[in-house]
């Protein structure tokens, strides 16, 4: 829904260099996954809470270039009617501002890093977004734009539409932009269709 991988990497490569990392090493190791996941891999001898906390703030400040995901507004128009969520990766204090800055309001469901146990390419998040939604996984079809992303939700029992070329490994289907995507209503709920 929102592309921040600039701002993303330019927080990721502050914070390396902040705590005498390479940047480069980094910067590759870290989409899709919580923030938390990625600290304790990267950084084992770090304070966690500290360098979690700096991290989140640099991520939480920095919206430049933040922007909506081609076709997103459109399609959200679409969705008037049918339930969706948001679970990602970022922590509240994060995906917020972000959605802000893309001009998304933020829906009823969503699910966020410090919300859950274990986090993406495990499937608790999407489960936890389908109990939100009140729905059965298999009945939901999630957007990714990281493997770890289509790898939990499809953990999870859903499909999932890829987003980027990272992403289209292992998805279902592919799309670049939610510009052109149809929803035709059917009984009992709808379908989707892909130009």
């Amino acid at each position: 829904m929102v592309n921040s991988i600039a701002a993303v990497e330019r927080a990721w490569r502050a914070w390396a260099v902040e705590h005498g990392l390479d940047p480069d090493y980094v910067a590759p190791r870290i989409h899709g996954r919580r923030a938390v996941d990625s600290i304790a891999v990267l950084g084992p001898h770090l304070d966690q809470i500290a360098a979690f906390e700096r991290l989140e703030h640099l991520e939480a400040t920095d919206v430049k270039g933040v922007v909506p995901m081609p076709g997103i507004h459109e399609f959200l128009e679409k969705l008037e009617d049918v339930p969706w969520g948001i679970v990602t990766s970022g922590t509240r204090a994060i995906a917020l501002p972000r959605l802000r800055a893309a001009g998304i309001a933020p829906p009823d469901v969503l699910v966020t890093a410090e919300q859950i146990s274990h986090g993406k390419p495990h499937p608790e998040a999407f489960l936890a977004g389908a109990s939100r939604l009140g729905l059965p996984p298999e009945s939901i079809l999630a957007f990714e734009d990281t493997l770890a992303g289509v790898m939990s939700a499809k953990a999870s029992g859903m499909k999932v539409v890829g987003l980027t070329v990272e992403a289209s490994a292992e998805a279902d289907h592919t799309i670049d932009t939610f510009a052109g995507i149809e929803l035709v209503r059917a009984k009992p709920g709808f379908m989707l269709g892909f130009n």
